[in-house]
């Protein structure tokens, strides 16, 4: 029985190319997740009080573990 033919050398690979990924495609991305990280900052850490932007307990009590995990005094 014939046993198949096996190349004798593998064919070489190119080396792959360094990924470069231009400031323009990141910028909006990353300034939307600055906002949203601020925004979720102030929810957790400064929504009651005098700079309250809802009425209400309730956001407080949403975020009320939130805001002891991150060192944010609340009572």
């Amino acid at each position: 029985m014939a046993q198949p033919a096996v190349p004798s050398a593998s064919p070489a690979r190119p080396a792959p190319l360094p990924l470069r990924v231009p400031v323009r495609e990141i910028l909006p991305w990353a300034v939307l997740a600055a906002v949203l990280g601020v925004v979720l900052i102030y929810f957790v850490g400064a929504e009651q009080g005098a700079t309250s932007l809802f009425g209400g307990t309730w956001v407080h009590e949403f975020t009320h573990d939130g805001r002891h995990l991150l060192g944010f005094p609340c009572h």
